[in-house]
């Protein structure tokens, strides 16, 4: 099934349509999603996300044929995370209108496989706005949200879980996936990312697994990631797809993760507010409160989406700050 784009309007009229919150956001600000995304620990599972959705060999194959990706890494990680965290934080016709632009860059996403891979064959069509590619994606956001924020915050207890679906759930209306293709709850959603990581569908191809080869070398950015976060990203992985991907994981990379799991919350608690949680966050308060972006935030902004501000509706980027 493809989602066109009369399918993405009618998930976005309904995210209009819904009763208002504070802030006129998707999503409310005493919700669990907004608890969990605030926090920079979720650049944790940066890695794992991204490894995940290379291991589908559709995004894969569609990541490949972007040449800009390599040419303008930070550009591709500040557009990703301008787009969720305006979903999560931005009103909702910041969101709204993200979304269109989402959907717009992903229809354009149409080629054909280079080679086989899994069940998909070589010459076969590839499309971005497949919708069980899309609810990989989706879900790959989720799952690896949720397991960062357990590495260095409080474990959400088995209601907030169940309450963070169900806003995930709204969340994926942004994306054009239509509520009944998604599982009714939690423990359905782990079952299906169980059986997605045991599936052919999950199948490592060449260029799956050089482009992180490039990604975690340094080759694509220049530098590389710290020796412990690649340690951390493999022991987040399946042992199969953490093969299939050949990210080492030998004694010396165990140390590394368990000695990581150890310090990490322990310097995160000692972090002031306005470190830990992210600009986009920070932005979303101020705006709440009626106030102007404090300078320091804005700051941040560039760090985590690259542009002061989260993106406006008509598309431009915020130029407030000269």
């Amino acid at each position: 099934m493809i989602v066109g784009e009369a399918d993405v309007e009618r998930c976005l009229a309904e995210v209009l349509s819904a009763p208002a919150v504070p802030g006129d956001g998707v999503l409310s600000p005493d919700s669990v999603m907004w608890r969990v995304h605030r926090e920079a620990a979720l650049f944790l599972g940066a890695g794992r996300a991204l490894l995940l959705q290379l291991a589908h060999p559709w995004v894969a194959a569609g990541i490949a044929g972007q040449s800009k990706v390599f040419a303008d890494p930070l550009g591709r990680f500040h557009r990703t995370f301008g787009i969720v965290y305006t979903m999560v934080f931005g009103t909702r016709a910041q969101a709204v209108a993200v979304a269109r632009r989402l959907y717009r860059r992903h229809a354009a996403v149409d080629g054909v496989m280079p080679e086989t891979a899994g069940p998909f064959a070589a010459g076969s069509r590839f499309l971005a706005n497949d919708v069980e590619a899309l609810r990989w994606v989706h879900a790959t956001l989720v799952e690896t949200a949720m397991m960062s924020y357990g590495l260095l915050c409080p474990p959400l207890t088995a209601e907030q879980r169940e309450q963070y679906w169900r806003e995930a759930m709204r969340f994926a209306r942004l994306f054009g996936i239509p509520h009944e293709v998604l599982p009714p709850d939690w423990e359905s959603f782990k079952a299906y990312t169980a059986a997605m990581m045991d599936s052919e569908t999950l199948t490592v191809s060449a260029s799956a697994r050089d482009i992180a080869q490039r990604i975690f070398s340094g080759e694509a950015t220049s530098i590389g990631p710290p020796r412990w976060f690649t340690a951390l990203t493999a022991e987040m992985l399946p042992e199969r797809l953490r093969l299939a991907f050949a990210l080492p994981y030998g004694e010396r990379e165990r140390r590394s993760a368990a000695r990581a799991r150890i310090w990490l919350p322990r310097a995160y608690a000692l972090l002031p507010g306005r470190v830990r949680t992210v600009g986009p966050y920070q932005e979303a308060l101020a705006r709440i409160k009626g106030r102007e972006c404090p300078p320091f935030t804005r700051l941040l902004n560039r760090a985590w989406i690259g542009q002061p501000l989260m993106p406006a509706t008509g598309g431009a980027p915020h130029r407030t700050d000269g």
